[in-house]
């Protein structure tokens, strides 16, 4: 039995799932906290915030993370900011998809990515944690990697021993100058996962 097969199961759902499927959950990875604010390791809330500012779309405080819903070409995206800090990521993630009767394969998990160049953005089907640990968090209460995955490459730019730093830092003015056109590929991105499907959008998105 599959996840999305097992939620149906936990909520005796009999009825046409229609409109359950075409309803997407978004995480941006990030810790709450101003000090937090506009850095590296944060960029999965910068991206959803800007996605909620082009829609017009509020967050607001619940159980376990900030939500803000808006609907796109008959999809409704819920986006989610977790309240639980990076590293305790999966209890979120978990609630809001039994909450929301949303199965895997139509969750997005978005977080930074040091392995990859400033900008770069990566989507994929699933894949290991690669030392992230709020996706280390996820993969262990989900039990499972199997799950779309957006990754923003923020570089490796630090000095030995410096990486918690480097992720903690603020966006340095040459970052700062080209964010703006990323956020808005990353966002575009986002919409093209809930209209286009997984592998049209990692064909048209990927490493631009």
């Amino acid at each position: 039995m599959n996840f999305f097969s097992q939620l149906k199961s936990f909520f005796g759902i009999q009825k046409d799932t229609t409109d359950i499927m075409k309803k997407y959950l978004i995480v941006g990875l990030g810790n709450i906290g101003a000090e937090y604010d506009n850095t590296r390791h944060n960029i999965g809330f910068k991206i959803l915030d800007e996605l909620a500012l082009k829609e017009s779309a509020t967050f607001e405080s619940q159980k376990l993370g900030a939500i803000t819903k808006f609907r796109f070409k008959g999809r409704t995206f819920i986006l989610l900011k977790p309240s639980t800090y990076m590293n305790l990521s999966g209890k979120a993630v978990k609630y809001w998809q039994i909450k929301e009767r949303i199965g895997l394969e139509n969750t997005l998990v978005v977080c930074d990515d040091l392995n990859i160049p400033f900008g770069t953005i990566r989507l994929k089907a699933k894949g290991s944690d690669g030392g992230h640990n709020g996706l280390k968090d996820i993969n262990a209460v989900l039990n499972t990697q199997n799950y779309p995955r957006f990754r923003f490459g923020v570089s490796d730019e630090f000095k030995k021993g410096k990486q918690t730093d480097y992720v903690l830092g603020k966006w340095n003015d040459g970052e700062n100058s080209k964010l703006s056109e990323r956020l808005d590929k990353a966002c575009a991105l986002i919409k093209s996962f809930g209209t286009s499907g997984l592998a049209n959008t990692m064909s048209e998105f990927n490493g631009k």
